[in-house]
Protein backbone atom coordinates (compact mmCIF):
# COMPACT_ATOMS: atom_id res chain seq x y z
CA UNK A 1 0.00 0.00 0.00
CA UNK A 2 1.61 3.12 -0.79
CA UNK A 3 1.75 6.37 1.49
CA UNK A 4 -0.99 8.00 -0.74
CA UNK A 5 -3.08 5.73 -0.08
CA UNK A 6 -2.42 5.19 3.69
CA UNK A 7 -3.11 8.84 3.97
CA UNK A 8 -6.46 9.79 5.59
CA UNK A 9 -8.42 13.11 4.72
CA UNK A 10 -11.62 13.82 6.29
CA UNK A 11 -14.63 15.97 5.20
CA UNK A 12 -16.66 16.07 8.39
CA UNK A 13 -17.23 12.80 9.05
CA UNK A 14 -16.18 11.28 5.35
CA UNK A 15 -13.33 9.83 5.00
CA UNK A 16 -11.82 10.44 1.30
CA UNK A 17 -8.31 9.51 0.16
CA UNK A 18 -8.30 10.60 -3.15
CA UNK A 19 -9.59 13.80 -3.38
CA UNK A 20 -6.98 16.81 -1.70
CA UNK A 21 -7.84 20.28 -1.32
CA UNK A 22 -6.03 23.08 -0.16
CA UNK A 23 -8.72 24.94 1.64
CA UNK A 24 -11.45 24.19 4.68
CA UNK A 25 -14.95 24.16 5.11
CA UNK A 26 -14.45 26.90 7.68
CA UNK A 27 -12.46 29.07 5.15
CA UNK A 28 -14.81 29.29 2.30
CA UNK A 29 -17.18 29.81 5.02
CA UNK A 30 -15.47 32.86 6.88
CA UNK A 31 -13.46 34.06 3.62
CA UNK A 32 -15.83 36.97 1.61
CA UNK A 33 -13.52 37.57 -1.21
CA UNK A 34 -14.49 36.29 -4.35
CA UNK A 35 -17.69 36.36 -6.75
CA UNK A 36 -21.03 36.96 -4.92
CA UNK A 37 -22.54 33.62 -5.32
CA UNK A 38 -22.21 33.15 -1.49
CA UNK A 39 -24.90 35.14 -1.13
CA UNK A 40 -27.31 32.66 -2.93
CA UNK A 41 -25.31 29.35 -0.92
CA UNK A 42 -24.62 30.90 1.99
CA UNK A 43 -28.51 30.08 3.60
CA UNK A 44 -27.95 26.73 2.65
CA UNK A 45 -25.14 26.48 4.97
CA UNK A 46 -26.89 26.91 7.65
CA UNK A 47 -28.11 23.79 6.70
CA UNK A 48 -24.86 21.94 6.91
CA UNK A 49 -23.68 24.06 10.42
CA UNK A 50 -27.12 22.40 11.97
CA UNK A 51 -26.62 19.19 10.96
CA UNK A 52 -22.93 18.82 12.54
CA UNK A 53 -24.65 19.84 15.81
CA UNK A 54 -26.83 17.30 15.43
CA UNK A 55 -24.65 14.50 14.88
CA UNK A 56 -22.43 16.06 17.47
CA UNK A 57 -25.07 16.13 19.73
CA UNK A 58 -26.94 12.79 19.07
CA UNK A 59 -23.09 11.39 19.46
CA UNK A 60 -22.32 12.57 22.67
CA UNK A 61 -25.48 12.74 24.67
CA UNK A 62 -25.23 9.22 26.91
CA UNK A 63 -21.61 10.44 27.20
CA UNK A 64 -20.57 10.17 31.20
CA UNK A 65 -19.13 13.03 32.96
CA UNK A 66 -15.92 13.66 30.93
CA UNK A 67 -12.93 16.19 31.62
CA UNK A 68 -11.71 17.50 28.03
CA UNK A 69 -7.74 17.20 27.79
CA UNK A 70 -5.55 19.52 25.04
CA UNK A 71 -2.30 19.68 24.07
CA UNK A 72 -0.03 19.82 21.02
CA UNK A 73 -0.27 17.63 18.46
CA UNK A 74 3.58 17.81 18.05
CA UNK A 75 4.24 16.21 20.93
CA UNK A 76 6.56 12.98 20.45
CA UNK A 77 5.59 10.17 22.02
CA UNK A 78 8.68 9.78 23.64
CA UNK A 79 8.86 12.93 25.60
CA UNK A 80 8.19 13.64 29.25
CA UNK A 81 4.94 15.56 28.13
CA UNK A 82 3.88 12.55 26.45
CA UNK A 83 4.31 10.44 29.49
CA UNK A 84 2.71 12.66 31.74
CA UNK A 85 -0.72 12.72 29.21
CA UNK A 86 -0.98 9.22 29.50
CA UNK A 87 -0.59 8.89 33.22
CA UNK A 88 -3.15 12.22 33.15
CA UNK A 89 -5.51 9.80 31.00
CA UNK A 90 -5.24 6.48 32.79
CA UNK A 91 -5.83 8.82 36.16
CA UNK A 92 -9.02 10.73 34.96
CA UNK A 93 -10.41 7.37 33.67
CA UNK A 94 -9.70 5.43 37.44
CA UNK A 95 -11.76 8.26 38.85
CA UNK A 96 -15.20 8.21 36.26
CA UNK A 97 -14.45 10.56 34.10
CA UNK A 98 -14.42 9.88 30.14
CA UNK A 99 -11.67 11.61 28.48
CA UNK A 100 -12.48 14.36 25.65
CA UNK A 101 -9.47 15.13 23.49
CA UNK A 102 -9.01 16.67 19.97
CA UNK A 103 -8.41 12.98 18.80
CA UNK A 104 -5.15 13.96 17.15
CA UNK A 105 -1.57 12.60 17.72
CA UNK A 106 0.79 13.83 20.31
CA UNK A 107 -0.66 14.94 23.71
CA UNK A 108 -4.38 14.24 22.55
CA UNK A 109 -3.10 10.42 21.85
CA UNK A 110 -0.97 10.04 24.97
CA UNK A 111 -4.90 11.22 27.05
CA UNK A 112 -6.81 8.84 24.91
CA UNK A 113 -4.03 6.30 24.91
CA UNK A 114 -4.03 6.11 28.88
CA UNK A 115 -7.63 6.44 28.86
CA UNK A 116 -7.99 3.52 26.75
CA UNK A 117 -5.54 1.23 28.36
CA UNK A 118 -6.89 1.96 31.43
CA UNK A 119 -10.95 1.19 30.87
CA UNK A 120 -12.15 4.10 30.48
CA UNK A 121 -13.83 5.77 27.49
CA UNK A 122 -12.05 7.66 25.32
CA UNK A 123 -13.34 10.17 22.89
CA UNK A 124 -12.16 12.35 20.10
CA UNK A 125 -13.33 15.38 18.04
CA UNK A 126 -11.65 15.71 14.91
CA UNK A 127 -11.74 19.16 12.54
CA UNK A 128 -11.16 18.98 8.97
CA UNK A 129 -7.67 20.43 8.41
CA UNK A 130 -5.92 21.41 4.87
CA UNK A 131 -3.10 18.62 6.24
CA UNK A 132 -3.68 15.22 6.82
CA UNK A 133 -4.79 14.07 10.10
CA UNK A 134 -7.01 11.57 11.43
CA UNK A 135 -8.08 10.02 14.99
CA UNK A 136 -5.44 8.27 16.72
CA UNK A 137 -6.19 4.87 17.20
CA UNK A 138 -7.24 5.15 20.78
CA UNK A 139 -10.43 6.50 19.98
CA UNK A 140 -13.49 4.98 21.26
CA UNK A 141 -15.56 7.02 20.03
CA UNK A 142 -14.99 9.54 17.65
CA UNK A 143 -16.61 12.44 15.25
CA UNK A 144 -14.92 14.79 13.03
CA UNK A 145 -15.95 18.41 12.33
CA UNK A 146 -16.08 20.63 9.61
CA UNK A 147 -16.42 23.95 11.69
CA UNK A 148 -14.43 25.08 14.95
CA UNK A 149 -17.40 26.75 16.27
CA UNK A 150 -19.42 23.53 16.33
CA UNK A 151 -16.51 21.28 17.94
CA UNK A 152 -15.70 23.87 20.60
CA UNK A 153 -19.44 24.15 21.40
CA UNK A 154 -19.07 19.65 22.44
CA UNK A 155 -15.87 20.59 24.07
CA UNK A 156 -17.92 22.90 26.66
CA UNK A 157 -21.12 21.45 26.89
CA UNK A 158 -19.41 17.95 27.50
CA UNK A 159 -17.08 18.70 29.78
CA UNK A 160 -16.42 18.89 33.73
CA UNK A 161 -13.13 20.10 33.37
CA UNK A 162 -10.30 21.48 31.05
CA UNK A 163 -6.97 20.52 31.27
CA UNK A 164 -3.94 21.56 29.38
CA UNK A 165 -1.10 19.69 28.67
CA UNK A 166 1.90 22.13 27.08
CA UNK A 167 0.57 23.06 23.65
CA UNK A 168 0.77 25.99 20.70
CA UNK A 169 -1.80 27.67 19.47
CA UNK A 170 -5.10 25.51 19.52
CA UNK A 171 -4.28 24.67 22.86
CA UNK A 172 -3.92 28.97 24.28
CA UNK A 173 -7.35 29.10 22.00
CA UNK A 174 -9.42 26.62 23.56
CA UNK A 175 -8.29 27.81 26.94
CA UNK A 176 -8.48 31.18 26.73
CA UNK A 177 -12.64 30.77 25.45
CA UNK A 178 -12.61 28.73 27.87
CA UNK A 179 -11.67 31.35 30.61
CA UNK A 180 -13.34 33.72 28.88
CA UNK A 181 -16.56 31.98 29.19
CA UNK A 182 -16.29 31.39 32.84
CA UNK A 183 -15.27 34.78 33.45
CA UNK A 184 -18.34 36.13 31.67
CA UNK A 185 -20.77 33.94 33.32
CA UNK A 186 -21.77 32.36 29.89
CA UNK A 187 -21.34 29.27 31.67
CA UNK A 188 -20.81 27.43 34.81
CA UNK A 189 -17.41 27.54 36.70
CA UNK A 190 -15.61 24.54 36.54
CA UNK A 191 -11.59 23.94 36.89
CA UNK A 192 -9.21 25.33 33.81
CA UNK A 193 -6.09 23.37 34.51
CA UNK A 194 -2.66 24.02 33.35
CA UNK A 195 -0.27 20.94 33.65
CA UNK A 196 3.97 21.97 33.36
CA UNK A 197 4.24 24.48 35.97
CA UNK A 198 7.95 25.35 33.72
CA UNK A 199 5.92 25.72 30.76
CA UNK A 200 3.00 27.57 31.36
CA UNK A 201 5.09 29.31 33.98
CA UNK A 202 6.08 32.73 31.90
CA UNK A 203 2.31 33.09 30.82
CA UNK A 204 0.53 32.81 34.17
CA UNK A 205 3.93 35.32 35.34
CA UNK A 206 2.63 37.17 32.35
CA UNK A 207 -0.94 37.36 33.08
CA UNK A 208 -0.18 38.71 36.46
CA UNK A 209 2.31 41.37 35.97
CA UNK A 210 1.25 42.45 33.02
CA UNK A 211 -2.57 42.03 32.56
CA UNK A 212 -3.47 42.58 36.18
CA UNK A 213 -1.20 45.42 36.78
CA UNK A 214 -2.53 47.31 33.68
CA UNK A 215 -5.96 46.80 35.16
CA UNK A 216 -7.48 44.95 32.14
CA UNK A 217 -8.36 41.32 34.11
CA UNK A 218 -8.61 41.16 38.13
CA UNK A 219 -6.74 38.69 40.44
CA UNK A 220 -9.92 37.10 40.90
CA UNK A 221 -9.73 36.31 37.06
CA UNK A 222 -6.14 34.98 37.45
CA UNK A 223 -7.73 32.81 40.17
CA UNK A 224 -9.72 30.99 37.63
CA UNK A 225 -6.77 28.80 36.50
CA UNK A 226 -4.83 26.88 38.46
CA UNK A 227 -1.47 25.08 37.20
CA UNK A 228 0.07 21.69 38.69
CA UNK A 229 2.34 18.96 37.71
CA UNK A 230 0.52 16.20 39.90
CA UNK A 231 -1.63 14.40 38.57
CA UNK A 232 -3.26 13.40 41.93
CA UNK A 233 -3.84 16.67 42.15
CA UNK A 234 -5.36 17.54 38.93
CA UNK A 235 -8.14 14.78 39.74
CA UNK A 236 -8.48 15.87 43.08
CA UNK A 237 -9.07 19.56 42.20
CA UNK A 238 -11.75 18.08 39.57
CA UNK A 239 -13.49 15.64 42.09
CA UNK A 240 -13.66 19.08 44.20
CA UNK A 241 -15.39 20.85 41.41
CA UNK A 242 -17.70 18.15 41.00
CA UNK A 243 -18.77 17.60 44.92
CA UNK A 244 -17.47 14.85 45.44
Amino acid sequence: MTQDRQAARYRGPILDRRTRANSTTDQRLLDNRGPSDWVHTDPWRVLRIQSEFVEGFGALAELPRAVTVFGSARTPSESPVYESGVRLGAALAEAGYAVVTGGGPGAMEAANKGACEAGGLSVGLGIELPFEQSLNPWVDLGVNFRYFFVRKTMFVKYSQAFVCLPGGFGTLDEMFEALTLVQTRKITRFPIILFGTEFWGGLLEWITTTLVEAGTVSESDVALIRCTDDVDEVVRWIDESAGQ
